[in-house]
């Protein structure tokens, strides 16, 4: 078991340590939409404009009918929804296979204004880029035969919904790893394997992106 998984640990960080084979950030003459990258401690959540999702990618989410802006966040099921986890949640997480789920945050306003305490990375990408990380976000609800999502549940603050995914939660696919991956989808330089850790994936993000939002320095 332990030689499997070290295995596909070896093949998923070649993969994605591959360079970009088409790198889709929009030159200044073209077309781009603006997503974020927000720091949310242990993991980050990406923020897209609703009105920028192309028509008919995404399931329908009937509980965010006017909002203008979508967090994304991804995440071990059990753990990501308990709001008080313990270590056998933890522990779970880390070695197990696990079921996972998408958070679906809806809100209006400046993004920073929304997440005064976060740390916030602005990431212009060409429509193709957009279109593919939209695609991939898509791509992980979990839908019943009718293509509607299954089970949403109350989230975690504000407007939000949990939603069953189709993908696992696992030591090689954690919510940065996940987060990161999407990214690369969009043509983005990052490298999903070293994403293990919020840190890594906002320090990778930095290269690419514009910082409109440090973390406050904490009180003495």
């Amino acid at each position: 078991m332990i030689r499997i998984w070290l295995l596909f640990l070896a093949f998923s960080y070649s993969t994605c340590a591959a360079p970009v084979k088409e790198a889709l950030a929009p030159s200044e003459s073209e077309p781009h939409k603006t997503i974020y990258l927000v720091n949310h401690g242990w993991h980050a959540g990406i923020v897209l404009r609703r009105a920028d999702i192309p028509d008919n990618i995404w399931p329908k989410l009937e509980n965010f009918p006017d909002q203008e802006y979508l967090e994304v966040g991804w995440g071990d099921m059990d753990f990501y929804q308990i709001p008080d986890p313990h270590l056998g949640h933890i522990l779970k997480a880390a070695l197990l296979p696990t079921a996972s789920v998408l958070h679906i945050v809806g809100f209006n306003g400046h993004v920073p204004a929304y997440f005064p305490y976060s740390e916030i990375i602005r990431i212009e990408l060409s429509s193709a880029g957009f279109e593919r990380l939209s695609r991939t976000i898509a791509s992980s609800f979990a839908l019943d035969k009718a293509g509607n999502t299954t089970s949403p549940s109350p989230g975690r603050y504000g407007n939000s919904r949990f939603y069953l995914s189709r993908e696992t939660y696992h030591l090689f696919n954690t919510c940065n790893v996940w987060t990161a991956r999407a990214l690369r989808t969009a043509g983005l330089p990052i490298t999903p394997a070293t994403a293990n850790s919020v840190g890594n994936l906002m320090s990778q993000a930095r290269k690419f992106g514009v910082v409109v939002q440090s973390e406050p320095e904490p009180s003495e």
